[in-house]
């Protein structure tokens, strides 16, 4: 009963979320139109010299980048929920405190999965393939646990800041520098030393190459049992925040 009770807190404060997006249609359309952009116009227009088909080798650095903005977008739910007085009302409630932390998560990481979905579709159209079904599954639990890292992450920093502009900064702050430093763009062997040095620390590039082993037809277990390991420990602290968190 106990359980039953805590999985219906769950899927509250995920459907809440979900309906809510669903509700702004401009959002939802921009939201899985922009990845999209990226991939044709980056992987077809950027012109390259370390590889023969670059669409390729970029389209997995896309579906992690998507994942990683959708997910530390995902703090401005918190940020909302502050503002307009629902966050102190949600903490009073007898349901645990840290099912609002899953249920966001949860929504955040499907909405990304959404968004991941739309770019595998127009990199198959565009010649893109993935070796078998498994490793299709594989590349969706991947870009799963990176979500649930960076989704935790972004809903503790919502809720410890009070507004939109300093979520804002810290979200570009955070963002822009991984992305950039990660091996999304380009090979290890091309990037200069202190690139190099960057990337290979980035945990962003650690889903990264995870999600290019699988469509290569590799199977990543040490990049999956990292990043496991990764999403479990923050999901940890956040369940430790929420618990603690006074409004």
């Amino acid at each position: 009963m106990k359980t039953g009770f805590y999985l219906k807190a769950v899927f509250y404060y995920f459907e809440r979320d979900l309906v809510k997006w669903l509700r702004g249609r401009v959002t939802v359309v921009s939201s899985l139109v922009m990845p999209a952009a990226w991939l044709v116009f980056v992987g077809l227009a950027l012109p390259t010299k370390f590889t023969d088909n670059y669409l390729e080798f970029i389209t997995p650095g896309i579906l992690v980048m998507t994942i990683l903005f959708s997910s530390l977008q995902g703090g401005s739910l918190m940020i909302f929920d502050k503002i307009l007085g629902f966050l102190n009302k949600f903490l009073a409630m007898p349901s645990p405190r840290e099912s609002m932390l899953y249920g966001k998560i949860l929504f955040i990481s499907i909405r990304g999965l959404l968004q991941a979905t739309v770019i595998l579709l127009i990199a198959t159209v565009l010649g893109v393939r993935i070796s078998n079904p498994v490793n299709l599954v594989l590349i969706y639990l991947t870009l799963f646990l990176f979500s649930v890292f960076f989704s935790a992450l972004s809903t503790m920093i919502g809720l410890h800041l009070s507004d939109h502009d300093s979520y804002a900064a810290v979200n570009s702050m955070i963002s822009m520098p991984l992305f950039f430093t990660s091996s999304a763009l380009m090979p290890y062997d091309v990037m200069p030393t202190w690139l190099r040095t960057l990337a290979k620390l980035n945990p962003v590039s650690y889903a990264i190459d995870s999600t290019r082993m699988l469509f290569e037809g590799g199977i990543p277990i040490h990049g999956l049992i990292g990043l496991t390991i990764g999403a479990g420990i923050m999901v940890l602290l956040g369940t430790y925040q929420f618990r603690k968190a006074v409004v």
